[in-house]
């Protein structure tokens, strides 16, 4: 034997009873570390907590570790729901719990793995100076320290799948992740994602209430949730809010709701000093963003609407935004909308608005704003022009711009325009006080053939309001004429027949003033719509026959046969269908020659009522069904549910209820998808689908 002693040794003289020798700790001395942060109370959670739970049951019976990836928007709970869970695992998992912040929002930069992993190994008993020098030596020794641990491990606020993958234990432990960015890169690991979503009305206001600790929420319930909504669900967001309050246990919670209602002012009110603060939270996703697209997410911000597709991006950019989109969603500084489209959290927007404000030049933003703006009116231009190519006859002011796709077809143009509707009526609304005026008239009078096609009466009146005022604004009298003439058809279809009446005589008295013939003639027909629906017959009998010549006189032939169409429409209603029948057939054939089908097909009904009315019954039918076919291809749900209706009337009249029956309650479907469900037509309608379920009740 050599004679040398390993391991620690001790020199005595004497050794007596009671003496306990211990060893220096080797690698890995069986320590059980409990790093994990305190958990804080959470609401509305358990579905989310479950999912984790389900996915550690399935890892364990395949006998494999877990691995969560917990993402979300700064403040929405992210760390909270996962403490929550991690706590409720200790007594499974008696090999220890470790903890370690990764800093992907850190000043200081994100930690390095192999900060972490040394942290780890002493927290696991290793001695300071037995830690590894390399990182891969020191992730050997720590799966080889957990390989037989039974243990959770949280890694908080990471940045990368990279940063994270050398920090996974070996053996059966449940690790889990939180960042603000989503990360696929895991999923080759075996990770089962999480996306946390920001709590609806009902726990937000849950959890006011267990922050404040008083009966402030349950006796003041609407101002509760009134607050919470401010708060848009955002857990940190209620939190500050409620420390605030809770701080003045005497303030009422309409103090804090008046300081969140002022839009500008609502992240700064969501602050603690030298606390929890919303806009510091988000302040630290921003500073990680790559700079084209913090650039892009401040430029967004300037987006007058809630929700927006990738085209609108590019626009604001004047780029391609598409992968910029994509790192902004991967932030979760984003929302996925579905079908190519994206929104903000409410308190996102407005710090992205005030990013811009901050970081872009007062030109700069205007800029954006005019190509976001120009995006919208050169994109629904186009649709109009499918939909209705008559229609525009007024110059529209943009340049070249990124414009959307949609299937050119009416009815897929008419789609976009009505989904985009709220988008479209927030530039009409942004236009005039941002400087420029002519895209208010000039995006209201693009969305005709919305209006006129699908009936969105309330949003027809507030932009051709917003449209008249920018025209005024402008000095523009032509364009202040078309938002007069175009505005008082939607309140004829509102039933403010002598509003309506008010503006078609006041573009008239301009275009007289102006020596505008031709304008003027179009009013009368406009009138005569108005005296029509107040019941005045002769009144608009007299002012369609006064249009019907005067219009192919000034060079307008379609508008004159718009007013043969509405005579017609007269005649029919005075109980006179050979008249009718006279001057729908003439409207038709003009309209025809003019290319403008939508409106011949309106003649084509009119006249197979006029037809049905004299009992032409095979006439009738050709002319309704030829109608129907046209209106139906083109969208116009209203014009097809009077298709419909006369249909079913000459059904009747040759002893078929059954089908009588099927066409009037398709109309009365028609009619209440175009918002008329309680006009005078559906009405009618009504009571024949009655009778006829009175008479045959099978």
């Amino acid at each position: 034997m050599s004679g040398t002693v390993h391991g620690p040794a001790v020199q005595a003289g004497a050794v007596y009873g009671g003496i306990h020798i211990e060893g220096a700790a080797g690698p890995g001395d069986g320590r059980a570390p409990w790093q994990l942060p305190p958990s804080v109370p959470i609401t509305d959670r358990e579905a989310e907590q479950g999912a984790l739970e389900r996915h550690r049951e399935r890892a364990e019976r395949e006998g494999h570790a877990a691995l969560v990836a917990v993402s979300g928007l700064g403040g929405v709970g992210k760390t909270a729901v996962t403490l929550a869970w991690l706590h409720s695992l200790r007594p499974r998992f008696p090999g220890g719990q470790l903890y370690a912040d990764l800093g992907a929002q850190s000043p200081a930069g994100p930690a390095g793995p192999d900060e972490v992993l040394s942290r780890f190994l002493r927290a696991l008993g290793v001695p300071a100076a037995q830690v590894p020098a390399t990182i891969a030596e020191r992730a050997a020794l720590y799966r080889s320290l957990t390989a037989e641990r039974r243990l959770v491990v949280l890694l908080d606020d990471a940045a990368t799948a990279a940063q994270v993958r050398p920090l996974l234990p070996g053996g059966r432990s449940v690790t889990a992740v939180t960042s603000r960015w989503r990360m696929p890169g895991l999923t080759v690991d075996g990770c089962y994602a999480l996306h946390l979503e920001p709590l609806g009305p009902e726990a937000a206001v849950e959890l006011l209430a267990a922050v404040l600790a008083d009966d402030r929420v349950a006796t003041q319930p609407r101002e509760a949730r009134a607050l919470v909504e401010l708060c848009a669900g955002l857990p940190l967001a209620v939190r500050v809010a409620g420390a605030r309050l809770a701080a003045r246990p005497r303030r009422r919670l309409t103090t804090m709701v008046r300081a969140l209602s002022e839009e500008h002012d609502r992240l700064e009110a969501l602050a603690i000093d030298g606390d929890h603060n919303v806009g510091a939270a988000l302040d630290l996703s921003y500073q990680g963003l790559p700079s084209g697209v913090a650039r892009l997410y401040r430029l967004l911000g300037l987006h007058p609407g809630r929700e927006f597709g990738a085209a609108v991006a590019s626009a604001a950019l004047a780029a391609d935004a598409t992968e910029l989109l994509e790192t902004l969603h991967d932030a979760n500084l984003l929302i996925d909308a579905g079908e190519d489209r994206y929104r903000f959290h409410d308190l996102v927007r407005l710090h992205a608005a005030a990013k811009a404000e901050a970081d872009e030049s007062a030109a700069d933003r205007a800029t954006a704003l005019r190509r976001i703006a120009d995006h919208y009116l050169a994109t629904a231009t186009r649709a109009e022009e499918i939909v209705d190519p008559q229609h525009r006859t007024m110059p529209r002011d943009y340049g070249p711009v990124v414009t959307a796709e949609f299937p050119e077809t009416p009815e897929g143009a008419l789609d976009w325009l009505e989904r985009e509707l709220p988008n479209l009526m927030a530039v009409i609304r942004r236009a005039r006080p941002a400087g420029f005026p002519e895209v208010a008239w000039q995006l209201a009078d693009a969305l005709w053939p919305l209006f006129l096609r699908r009936k969105f009466y309330e949003q027809w009146r507030a932009a051709h309001a917003e449209g008249l005022a920018a025209a005024e604004e402008l000095g523009d009298e032509r364009a202040a004429c078309r938002m007069l003439t175009s505005g008082g058809m939607g309140e004829l279809g509102l039933g403010s027949h002598e509003r309506a009446l008010e503006m078609f005589e006041r573009a008239a008295g301009i275009f007289e003033a102006r020596g505008d013939a031709l304008g003027y003639a179009r009013t009368l027909n406009y009138r005569g719509l108005a005296h029509q629906r107040l019941g005045r017959l002769d009144g608009a009998a007299e002012l369609y026959a006064r249009a019907a010549e005067a219009l192919p006189a000034c060079g307008d032939r379609r508008a004159g046969a718009l007013a043969r169409l509405n005579l017609a429409d007269v005649a029919l209603g005075r109980g006179l269908p050979e008249e009718a029948a006279g001057d729908a057939d003439a409207a038709y054939t003009a309209l025809l020659e003019a290319g403008d089908t939508y409106n011949a097909a309106r003649a084509a009904t009119l006249l197979g009522r006029a037809h049905l009315d004299r009992g032409l019954l095979d006439e009738a039918e050709s002319r309704l069904s030829g109608a129907l076919a046209t209106l139906r291809g083109m969208a116009a749900g209203y014009e097809t549910a009077r298709a419909l209706e006369s249909l079913a009337r000459l059904a009747e009249r040759r002893g078929q209820p059954g089908l009588a029956l099927g066409r009037y309650r398709e109309a009365l479907d028609l009619y209440a998808a175009a918002g008329r469900a309680d006009s005078a037509d559906a009405r009618a309608v009504r009571t024949r689908v009655e009778r006829l379920e009175r008479a045959a009740p099978d």
